[in-house]
């Protein structure tokens, strides 16, 4: 996403009386950012969408889904046995969604805008719906990342307080505890809970406008929860029963939220991010929004080839705010640039060095929020 489009949302957001701007313009930061990785595509002759290497690995997981399904369905091996297989599907669809829908929705699967589509409609295989994440995700979190009232990524109130001006309740100094449960009903309260809200309400976010759906969005909508549900409900309860199923689906659901949460905690809702908030902010610039990206976003365990091939590079998730549509096949090589770009500029640029030490940053933070 470019200043250009930035402002223009910002515009709609005004509409909106929620008051949170950026320096308008490409600021000097932005400038010498977008300098850098400009010459290492020209230089390198490459496109910064994904590849044959990316094509491969998606079809890999996908297949590697479609494999665990049909065992666990089908050919129901005994309890133990399947329950862990459970747990690889769980990670399976999250990894999906990090390395097929996630980039697809980014415009950067593929320099074919057909093939992005159909790779971010992997959403929908999975339950949730394509276009409301692309609005709550490319619009609310990646322009407005951790502001509070515009960002509702770190909006989990009442039962999380993950920014210093959300109120804080007694139970809070227990949350660096049950995250835990809640990261794990997580996706089933999107696909169950949230899109059913954001259906019948007309509104993405709470601070959001209200907007009709196309009839062509109401038809997907359907779709996809009446086929979700056959495919991971009445198909798998004929075959095995209703109460393996039962213990089967909240294995896999359980164990794919708790993933892909934690993954995207790590990115922002650690210790050294900035949060800001809408109240007391002018409607004149407040922040370059570059600047803004790099110091309210951390990076975690970039050295390990085989996290980033999981992750679809959202450990690198710097490079990744400040440049979304680029396949994170090229992070790697881009993040040698950003580290320079922010040297020169004097900004900090956060990274823990393994995803361990920033689940141990998270943690900390949860238990500081909890507190004060």
């Amino acid at each position: 996403m470019n200043i250009v489009r930035i402002c223009v949302v910002f515009l709609v957001m005004g509409s909106l009386n929620l008051k949170y701007s950026f320096k308008g313009g490409n600021g000097t930061f932005y400038k010498l950012l977008k300098e850098k990785v400009d010459d290492y595509f020209t230089v390198s002759k490459l496109h910064p969408a994904g590849n044959g290497k990316l094509y491969v690995k998606s079809a890999l997981q996908v297949l590697s889904s479609m494999i665990l399904y049909v065992v666990l369905v089908f050919f129901t091996p005994i309890a133990p046995i399947a329950l862990l297989l459970c747990v690889a599907l769980g990670v399976n669809l999250a990894l999906i969604g990090f390395n097929v829908m996630h980039e697809g929705g980014h415009q950067a699967f593929s320099s074919n805008a057909r093939m992005n589509s159909i790779s971010a409609y992997f959403l929908n295989v999975l339950g949730g719906i394509s276009y409301y994440w692309k609005i709550k995700h490319n619009i609310n979190h990646h322009t407005y990342t951790n502001v509070d009232g515009m960002d509702s990524d770190i909006d989990v109130k009442p039962f999380m307080r993950l920014h210093a001006d959300q109120p804080l309740h007694g139970y809070h100094r227990f949350q660096h505890l049950y995250w835990v449960v809640l990261y794990g009903v997580s996706y089933l309260a999107w696909i169950f809970y949230e899109d059913f809200v954001k259906y019948f309400s007309g509104k993405v976010s709470v601070t959001g406008e209200q907007k009709a759906l196309a009839a062509r969005e109401h038809v997907v909508f359907w779709a996809t929860k009446v086929i979700y549900l056959g495919v991971y409900g009445f198909i798998p309860i004929l075959m095995v029963g209703w109460l393996w199923w039962l213990l089967g689906f909240l294995t896999i659901t359980i164990t794919c939220g708790l993933v892909i949460s934690v993954v995207f905690q790590l990115a922002h809702v650690v210790e050294g991010t900035h949060f800001h908030s809408i109240r007391g902010v002018q409607t004149d610039g407040v922040q370059e929004w570059a600047i803004h990206q790099v110091e309210s976003t951390a990076n975690f365990g970039t050295s390990s080839k085989s996290l980033h091939w999981l992750l679809g590079g959202l450990n690198f998730q710097i490079e990744h705010h400040l440049f979304p549509r680029i396949s994170h096949i090229h992070y790697p090589a881009i993040s040698r640039l950003v580290r320079d770009a922010c040297r020169e500029a004097g900004i900090v640029y956060n990274e823990h060095t393994s995803l361990w030490k920033a689940l141990g940053s998270h943690l900390q933070y949860l238990w500081r929020l909890g507190r004060a």
